[in-house]
């Protein structure tokens, strides 16, 4: 205060001593005294000075351009110079004061993602105002986007309504795009856009953006709005000046345009519905809710808006899109809502949320399970489901099949083409999520009428190409499709029943299974996923002797950012662990058809000195602990984020409950906990990092990963080897390979090698010398030829590395050939 009190007297000596030009030495002075930080108490030194009378602030402003430009002035001292000279020469006759030293700065500041609004900034912008120029595009929406976090200030606010144009900020492709539609109407619309500031429009809001999408015509909104949205989250048209500490800008959406991307939600949910404002909206959501780095999801405010706008579209589409994000969407608010909107309709049908589910997956045009065909002129379109994928192929007249589109498809038939190569990108979302809806039923113990299943899976359009794919039991019948009938293990066709269940080898004998296996293998049929291969989790002895947890996934190092992903996908609710003085519940998921809930107990792992950490302070890294299980609503137990000792929260007068013994929890549920714990393992360990031999972060984790990398097999790990066994015979390499105990051998003619089943990682002769070959993204398995399952990225990354090894004179890839 004594500080401020100091300036205030200070000014008024300055003027009666007729000193101006040293005033605006003592303004500079002040500037460093608060260090740029033109807020709070000091309002009341720079209300004082403009209070001077006009020709004393004409005399300052000269006083502050001749220290701009004196030798002792440095940066800081010219920008407050600046400044200054906005703040005094405001409501002055227009006079050229260092206009292209404003320029410049201001040209910095529209690299900038935001300011500070105690900078004051909005001076430099009025100066240029007063004087009649425009203010460039890029430090306009420099302006908006720090106006979102002016608080209790009201001249930055006040300039920046005054920057009406344009109406989106540059620097995002799409809203470049949108910027070059011409003609006032279309500008009032991307300006009402912008004011979709709520978590819902208003009648009000909706009312006068229907009244704007008439006057243009609602089909040409549609086309122009889709086209845009096609380009959000595209890379910035240039980038933003980054931070060392600061989130990554350049990926995150624009704060200011995410409201006018909100609007445009609304806006599509407004129109006539149509299948494309369905793909639109649903891509929205993914893509606003795609991770940035120190920041999460892009915009989760925009996905929930495409969320409301796909619950406010009456039509089959949209439907399916909300269904096929819930089983996809793991952010917490978004699914959220999502099971609200599908909740909603369920309720206007009369339906439960499962059957809506169901009921939402469209056919996509298919006229039989897998299979359509479109005639186009004299060309007919194919389109098939194959495995994971949909085909689009193409005969001509004569029925022969042509390898590309013939010309006169695309001449003739453009939007029909367009309609079908967007129906195949449906598709192969749409396959995804029901494969991991369906992956999920084991636990949902879900029981249909016989009618109603063969209606909404078996001879389902597009969910039947991954139920025939599968093993049901059929009034206690175990029975696969195969040959185009249902048969038993004796290849009898079943024709009729009354219940059906999905199949769980966790019932079934492991005679039983393996019976099933070959059958599946003696119809070439590959399974979606895991399900006759599926890992079966048993009590062990060990278990019974803990009684109330399993400690057969503790005591490994998890990636946790990876591990949070993995849990999210698999219904597990996660905290991030910081490096803060903060406790979090552990990983849970709910069991609500068995009344329990699981617990993974974690804590962060940041080292002694808490290095390993990201700038944002999350570790990078978790050690485990055990798994336990309690009543479905039993008080949360919670842990310090660093570790240390969990503990149950009591709030109002609850008691305490104790983990249940293992021994009552349902061998069905108790084996798939444990096979999403052993998953989350399995991909998120730092042992199976080929890069890690040397233990990480000061060589600490050493041990671990030699132990993790190279040691006993996991349960999924076993299943490998039991895959492999049958495998091998069959590949081309088949006489250089032999599979013994945890290792698959592999004979080349530098070396022989041995790769582990459960990392994957390389032993080399002579000595088991380590040899680092990390995997290309996504690698294929096709040279192996038929495989029961899909979905094995680790059985793909063995196979590759075999190949690779077994012909090891023909490789290469400098940094493996300096390891041979």
């Amino acid at each position: 205060m004594g500080e401020i009190q100091k300036y205030k007297d200070l000014i008024g000596r300055r003027v009666a001593d007729d000193d101006l030009e040293g005033l605006a030495v003592d303004l500079l002075k002040a500037a460093i005294a608060n260090k740029g930080n033109w807020t709070g108490l000091w309002d009341g030194v720079l209300a004082r000075l403009r209070e001077l009378p006009p020709q004393a602030r004409s005399r300052v402003a000269d006083g502050l351009v001749t220290q701009y430009h004196s030798a002792q002035a440095g940066p800081n001292a010219r920008e407050n110079a600046l400044i200054l000279l906005g703040i005094v020469s405001r409501d002055l006759p227009p006079h050229d004061r260092l206009t292209a030293e404003r320029l410049a700065l201001l040209d910095k500041i529209s690299r900038q993602h935001s300011f500070w609004y105690g900078a004051r900034y909005e001076n430099l912008i009025e100066a240029e105002l007063a004087a009649g120029r425009p203010i460039a595009p890029a430090v306009v929406a420099t302006v908006r986007r720090a106006v979102l976090h002016a608080y209790q200030n009201e001249d930055l606010p006040r300039t920046a309504k005054k920057l009406t144009e344009p109406p989106l900020n540059v620097g995002e492709e799409w809203a470049e795009e949108a910027l070059r539609e011409t003609g006032g109407v279309w500008q009032q619309l991307l300006t009402h856009m912008a004011t979709a500031t709520a978590a819902k429009p208003s009648a009000k809001w909706d009312k006068q953006a229907t009244a704007l999408a008439d006057a243009l015509g609602p089909d040409r909104v549609r086309e122009a709005v889709i086209r845009w949205l096609a380009l959000v989250g595209r890379p910035r048209t240039f980038e933003l000046d980054r931070g060392r500490y600061e989130p990554d800008v350049n990926s995150a959406y624009d704060p200011y345009n995410a409201n006018a991307l909100r609007g445009l939600a609304w806006l599509l949910s407004l129109l006539p519905p149509h299948p494309d404002t369905a793909r639109a909206l649903g891509a929205l959501v993914e893509t606003s809710l795609k991770k940035v780095a120190g920041l999460g999801p892009r915009n989760p405010k925009v996905a929930n808006a495409g969320v409301n706008a796909l619950a406010r579209v009456d039509s089959e589409a949209a439907l399916a899109e909300l269904a096929r994000l819930a089983t996809r969407v793991t952010y917490k608010n978004t699914a959220k809502l999502l099971d609200a909107a599908l909740e909603a309709r369920a309720v206007a049908l009369g339906l439960s949320r499962e059957e809506i589910e169901e009921l939402a997956v469209p056919a996509y045009g298919l006229t039989g399970v897998g299979h359509a065909e479109h005639r186009l002129g004299e060309t007919t379109a194919v389109l098939e489901v194959q495995g994971t994928k949909a085909v689009l192929t193409w005969r001509n007249a004569s029925g022969k099949p042509v390898k590309t589109v013939p010309a006169a498809v695309r001449r003739d038939h453009a939007e029909e083409l367009k309609e079908l190569k967007a129906t195949v990108k449906d598709i192969d979302r749409m396959l995804s999520a029901q494969s991991e809806r369906l992956d999920r039923q084991f636990l949902a113990d879900r029981t249909w009428s016989y009618a109603t299943w063969r209606e909404r899976y078996l001879d389902h359009p597009l969910v039947g190409t991954l139920a025939r794919r599968l093993l049901w039991t059929v009034d206690g019948t175990t029975v696969g499709h195969a040959e185009g009938a249902l048969r038993t293990l004796a290849d009898v066709p079943v024709t009729d029943g009354t219940d059906v269940r999905l199949w769980h080898p966790v019932d079934h004998t492991p005679a039983e299974i393996v019976a099933w296996r070959d059958w599946l293998e003696r119809h070439g049929v590959t399974q979606p996923f895991k399900q006759a291969h599926r890992e079966v989790y048993l009590l062990t002895d060990a278990e019974r002797a803990t009684g109330t947890y399993s400690n057969r996934f503790a005591a490994h190092v998890l990636r946790q950012h990876q591990f949070h992903s993995l849990a999210a996908a698999r219904g597990w609710r996660n905290k991030l662990r910081l490096a803060v003085d903060d406790e979090a519940p552990p990983p849970a998921r709910d069991l609500p058809r068995w009344g329990l809930r699981a617990e993974y107990w974690i804590e962060g792992e940041g080292g002694e000195d808490y290095t390993d950490i990201t700038d944002s302070g999350t570790f990078l890294r978790l050690r485990t602990d055990q798994v336990r299980f309690y009543p479905i609503g039993a008080p949360e137990n919670s842990a310090h984020c660093a570790g240390g000792e969990y503990r149950m929260w009591l709030r109002d007068g609850e008691d305490p409950v104790e983990p249940l013994p293992l021994t009552q929890i349902p061998p069905l549920v108790l084996s798939e906990v444990l096979r999403d714990v052993d998953l989350f393992v399995g991909v998120a360990s730092i042992g199976n990092d080929p890069t890690w031999q040397d233990g990480g972060p000061g060589g600490r984790f050493q041990e671990y990963w030699t132990s993790y990398g190279f040691g006993e097999l996991n349960q999924s790990a076993e299943t490998r080897r039991l895959l492999l066994d049958r495998l091998i015979p069959r590949l081309a390499i088949a006489d250089r390979c032999t599979l013994e105990g945890r290792f698959l051998h592999v004979k080349g003619d530098r070396h022989t090698y041995k790769i582990h089943l459960g990392s994957g990682n390389i032993l080399r002769t002579p000595n088991d010398q380590y040899l680092c070959i990390v995997p290309k993204a996504g690698p294929s398995a096709a040279q192996a030829g038929y495989l029961p399952y899909e979905g094995d990225r680790m059985l793909a990354v063995i196979l590759s590395k075999a190949m690779m090894l077994a012909d090891d004179t023909r490789i290469t890839d400098p940094t493996i050939l300096s390891q041979l």
